[in-house]
């Protein structure tokens, strides 16, 4: 361990629409060194959404506490993923402990942050949407309004999964939602329903508003196609699949 201290920088890379699957990345910077491509090479970092949210993994506190910063494209059963252990104080925050559970080594030390320009930087990363596309603003603000919404989740007993515009598909909205709200993806029994809605060139904040009214209206299942789980759970919970 060193008391030199270090700066971490972190930027989002949008991949280009050509390259259907490959989601926006959150890269981290160590003093100009970006961690994931110097240790790991099976797939890419994880997203800004993942990594960024308010309470998110990359919070510090004095509870050491693993992060995946990316894992394998296939993945981090088949191919792995890099970990790293983040704790901090008000003073420091130190990244130690790496682990890269595919098949290379891991080539980084332990790097400790001023705890100050550690969460300046994270709370500027969470401010900067200069890099989102239109339906990537409707998404953002979709997924942050409908998980208000406590009471019409209750009603249809489900879980926002994610909102997401993917860069390869950049006019569409993908709303995934877990049915029942507290069923396990082991155990069972549980569905996944998706609802693909279209964005348009109209206000972002406008077009979330609208598109939560249409949710918010009835059954949101019932807007949606069933793409995961079991022939089995779907007939448990009374649903019956083509």
């Amino acid at each position: 361990m060193t008391d030199e201290l270090s700066r971490l920088a972190l930027h989002v890379v949008v991949p280009e629409p050509e390259r259907p699957g490959r989601n926006v990345e959150l890269r981290a910077l160590v003093d100009g060194v970006d961690v994931v491509a110097a240790a790991f090479d099976s797939g890419p970092a994880r997203s800004p959404q993942e990594l960024l949210r308010p309470g998110g993994p990359l919070e510090a506190t004095a509870e050491p506490h693993e992060v995946r910063l990316a894992e394998a494209e296939c993945s981090e059963g088949c191919c792995g993923a890099l970990h790293v252990m983040v704790r901090g104080d008000d003073e420091h925050v130190v990244w130690s402990g790496w682990r890269n559970t595919g098949w290379g080594s891991t080539p980084l030390a332990e790097f400790r942050f001023d705890a100050q320009q550690y969460r300046a930087e994270l709370d500027r990363a969470r401010a900067d949407h200069s890099w989102e596309w239109p339906a990537c603003t409707v998404a953002r603000l979709l997924e942050q309004d409908l998980g208000r919404q406590v009471e019409w989740l209750e009603r249809w007993d489900c879980r926002i999964l994610s909102v997401r515009s993917h860069p390869w598909m950049k006019d569409l909205i993908i709303v995934l939602l877990g049915h029942p709200s507290r069923g396990s993806m082991v155990d069972g029994p549980w569905l996944q329903f998706q609802i693909e809605l279209r964005a348009s060139d109209a206000d972002p904040a406008l077009q979330a508003r609208q598109i939560a009214d249409r949710l918010l209206a009835g059954d949101p299942r019932e807007m949606g196609e069933v793409c995961g789980g079991t022939r089995e759970w779907a007939e448990q919970l009374g649903y019956r699949l083509g």
